[in-house]
């Protein structure tokens, strides 16, 4: 099957082959060169046996790059993108070294150059996919480490490179590492149990709550013995791919149950299944919530234990506590909705790229489901990205007081180019401003209240805050004053309360102090307050 591009020089995209591979190959091969002819480039080599990713790698090249000429925050030639790409050949060959200079493409095998060719006219990802399937296939005429070389290989070694050239929080995943974030991110079809192979055995270390797994019987500390009739993987990739499957499909797996010296054998239908991120308990009627990272049932897990909280607390619910510390993010619309279950109105974020689905501006729908309480957010300096939105939403406006020490200051958001190879490339493709209109970018959010030298707890901490609150509303004024911060200020800013990564409970007890105390929450909520920070 084929596929066109609108451009300079259409070059046909090659999928996967529904015939024989060897007698589609040597047709799809030639007709990739009879395009390149077209355009004035030299066609690539055509192997006596030609290698899988010598059809399919056009298709994942060329998607790659026209997702980082079109997506990425900001302008790139591909150019420079596909020469850091073909130079990712030394990571299977150390001897191969790609140049692309003026006169063209030269590329050398243990200094001697063993190939030279023109470099495409203009910009076109389509042209410079081309190139790097060419030197690719010429490279494994003279390469052992190139031509022994997986499909996959090659796309992590020219990805890596390519991507090398943008930002560190762009990246490429191969189809494993893809299928499991999509698995965190969107859920799965499975049991709903946790693993680990521990001397050679797989051992079930959890047992997700309202799973088939759960309802089935399996519990913690189960060993599987066979999955459908067959010995478990090696792997844990292998062993989960045994595992999942679609939903309403149905895994034979036998366990021997150690306590109880016996095995025995359960046929569980697989659900969709969405990984757990938040863990909820009411101590002293205040809701402490722990959120790991922001997944598809993030938001919905937390409105869920606000209400039973609400229903359980006597006499009633006198605070929240959100535990974002070590939080890495997740899913940008999850934090947002979190941020909306808390607020009746007003700005959320923004967010601003070169992409024009990239520009957002959202607003607070007008709910509120902890009904006004005192609600106080914890941070640390691994608490990142959505974890950051939720923290500086709340905080700018007044709407939770925050504790622990400045965040990680990711303020970029990425987008997920799912490609032909089953992988995925990450790109950063915008930037967000907290409400009060800060960008967040090597930042971060600071905490009203800074733990960063606490040690034990909890009334020092406090006092010491509330005793000096003009010189910190004046820290919060430049914290928020407008435009990107250059690195020398930013600096100074986050020495005010440096980034930690804080373990210890007394952040917990500091927060759940606060939350039952309205008086104190009051004062403190203040202090960080944008609208009397205006005022002043």
């Amino acid at each position: 099957m084929a596929r066109e591009f609108l451009g300079m020089c259409p070059v046909p995209i090659i999928g996967r082959p529904k015939v024989p591979f060897g007698a589609l190959a040597p047709i799809l091969v030639l007709g990739l060169a009879m395009a390149l002819a077209a355009c004035g480039s030299p066609p690539p080599i055509i192997s006596e046996s030609p290698r899988p990713h010598s059809v399919l790698a056009f298709d994942v090249f060329s998607t790659g790059y026209a997702a980082i000429k079109e997506k990425y925050i900001e302008p790139v030639e591909i150019r420079k993108i596909a020469a850091e790409g073909m130079r990712g050949f030394a990571s299977i060959d150390p001897a191969l070294s790609v140049r692309v200079a003026e006169d063209g493409i030269h590329m050398s095998h243990g200094g001697a150059e063993v190939f030279k060719r023109p470099a495409p006219a203009g910009d076109d990802p389509t042209a410079w996919a081309a190139v790097t399937v060419d030197l690719a296939t010429r490279a494994r005429s003279f390469s052992r480490e190139m031509n022994d070389a997986s499909a996959e290989k090659l796309y992590e070694a020219v990805f890596d490179g390519a991507l090398s050239e943008l930002d560190v929080f762009s990246r490429y995943a191969g189809a494993d590492e893809a299928r499991r974030n999509r698995s965190q991110r969107d859920g799965f079809g499975g049991i709903g149990i946790r693993f680990k192979i521990e001397a050679g055995q797989v051992k079930i270390t959890a047992v997700m709550a309202e799973t088939p797994a759960k309802s089935a019987g399996v519990k913690t500390g189960d060993r599987i013995t066979a999955i459908d009739g067959q010995a478990p993987g090696s792997s844990e990739d292998d062993i989960t791919r045994q595992l999942q499957g679609p939903p309403e499909s149905e895994v034979r797996i036998s366990l021997f149950r150690a306590n109880e010296e016996r095995g025995f054998e359960l046929t569980v239908t697989r659900q969709h299944i969405v990984p757990p991120t938040v863990s909820a308990r009411l101590d002293d009627d205040v809701l402490y919530l722990r959120i790991s990272n922001f997944n598809q049932g993030t938001a919905d897990a937390v409105s869920e234990e606000v209400e039973k909280a609400k229903a359980s607390a006597r006499p009633r619910l006198l605070g929240i506590v959100m535990d974002l510390r070590g939080n890495p993010g997740g899913l940008l619309k999850q934090s947002i909705k979190i941020a909306d279950l808390m607020l009746t109105h007003g700005h959320i974020l923004t967010t601003k790229g070169r992409h024009p689905d990239s520009l957002h501006h959202y607003e607070a729908g007008g709910r509120d489901i902890a009904g006004g309480i005192p609600i106080v957010v914890i941070i640390d300096g691994k608490s990142a990205s959505a974890s950051e939105i939720v923290a500086a939403a709340l905080q700018d406006r007044d709407r939770a007081v925050v504790i622990g020490t400045s965040s990680f200051g990711k303020g970029s958001v990425q987008t997920v180019v799912r490609l032909p190879n089953d992988g995925e490339m990450t790109l950063t493709w915008s930037r967000f401003q907290a409400p009060s209109g800060y960008i967040l970018h090597g930042l971060g959010v600071r905490p009203t209240i800074c733990t960063s030298d606490v040690k034990r707890d909890l009334k020092p901490a406090i006092e010491a805050v509330l005793a000096d609150r003009l010189k910190l509303r004046a820290t919060f004024a430049s914290w928020r004053a407008g435009g990107a911060p250059d690195e020398t200020r930013r600096q100074t800013l986050r020495d005010t309360c440096p980034a930690a990564r804080r373990k210890t409970y007394a952040d917990v007890r500091i927060a759940n102090y606060l939350a039952a105390h309205p008086a104190l929450y009051a004062k403190a909520l203040d202090i960080a307050s944008a609208t009397a920070e205006a005022q002043n």
